[in-house]
């Protein structure tokens, strides 16, 4: 294993010719304005390059010891200069052309961040609206795979009722130790968000990796899972920090916020469901809400403000 010994011509099961033996990888980072529009970093390839005078994502051919991920923020920085504190990877989308493929890793950018070319495989970086990237002159596989791609720049948050999953799980015992049952599921999630999610619920964009932010509403006994004081409503990603809306630990429907493991838990000061409709009312507009529960009438709350859902089962079933 070398640094570079991904670099080579490769064919795919099409009989087309691509850089990088090993695969390639690259950043699709993307930052929503005020008004919700997402703009994307866009890179013009030079015009010596393969496809010059396009424009593509920063990115290129993974070392044999890369993960997507590695590969796409080594390359970023490489022709960018770009960091991965300043991102929050919350995808990995996987173009397989048969016995080759190029992965997106798609990260939230916390602004318009500055970025120029950074060496000679570029000629231009500019933040674009998504709604203005297919008028360009794009690179031809990054045309193909843009209209499903955009279906993956929203943001995601996957709140999480702990008492209706647990009641689920149906443990034995788990209702004397609610607060035990309920650090446990913590737990799984944070090594659940570290790794990733893997299969979407039905009417999500499909993923290789999916990095939501995880969210965890916590109500009654169960409340004493959470040691220690609350800090911030801040969720660590799979790289770099985003955070829950600042208003969230203003509601009066939750007592405190606090971050175990990469996921954000929230201490319901009363009515748990009342803390997760707080929650869905306060994200941001852009933002796109999963609720994990099978209590019928939180699922009608949730929907009337625009939130989607899914059964527990499905959550259970990644961990």
């Amino acid at each position: 294993m070398a640094a570079k010994d991904g670099d080579g011509w490769a064919l795919c099961d099409r009989g087309h010719r691509h850089w990088g033996i090993h695969g390639a990888a690259g950043l699709l980072a993307v930052h929503h304005t005020l008004d919700g529009m997402p703009y994307v970093l866009m890179q013009k390839r030079s015009w010596w390059s393969h496809h010059g005078g396009t424009w593509g994502l920063p990115g290129g051919a993974r070392d044999s010891h890369e993960d997507a991920i590695t590969g796409a923020l080594r390359e970023a920085h490489e022709e960018a200069a770009l960091t991965g504190d300043l991102l929050r990877v919350q995808g990995v989308y996987l173009d397989d052309h048969g016995g080759w493929s190029f992965q997106t890793v798609i990260a939230q950018a916390e602004g318009l961040l500055d970025a120029s070319p950074a060496n000679g495989e570029s000629s231009d970086m500019r933040w674009i609206a998504a709604d203005e990237i297919a008028a360009r002159k794009l690179h031809p596989g990054f045309a193909e795979t843009w209209p499903r791609i955009r279906l993956t720049l929203t943001p995601l948050v996957v709140v999480v009722d702990a008492a209706n999953v647990i009641g689920a799980r149906a443990e034995h015992g788990w209702w004397k130790d609610r607060a035990g049952a309920t650090a446990q599921l913590i737990g799984e999630l944070g090594t659940l968000a570290a790794h990733g999610l893997r299969r979407p619920p039905d009417g999500l964009p499909e993923l290789a990796q999916w990095f939501p932010r995880l969210t965890v509403v916590v109500e009654g006994a169960a409340r004493g899972a959470i040691g220690g004081p609350a800090m911030p409503a801040v969720s660590e990603g799979a790289t770099g920090v985003s955070s829950v809306p600042e208003a969230v630990s203003e509601v009066s429907e939750i007592s405190a916020v606090s971050n175990v493991s990469g996921v954000t838990v929230v201490q319901a000061s009363g009515s748990g469901d009342d803390a997760i409709v707080a929650l869905v009312r306060n994200t941001m507009p852009w933002e796109k809400v999963l609720v994990v529960t099978a209590d019928r009438e939180l699922r009608r709350r949730v929907e009337a403000l625009g939130a989607s859902f899914t059964g527990p089962r499905w959550l259970l079933n990644q961990l």
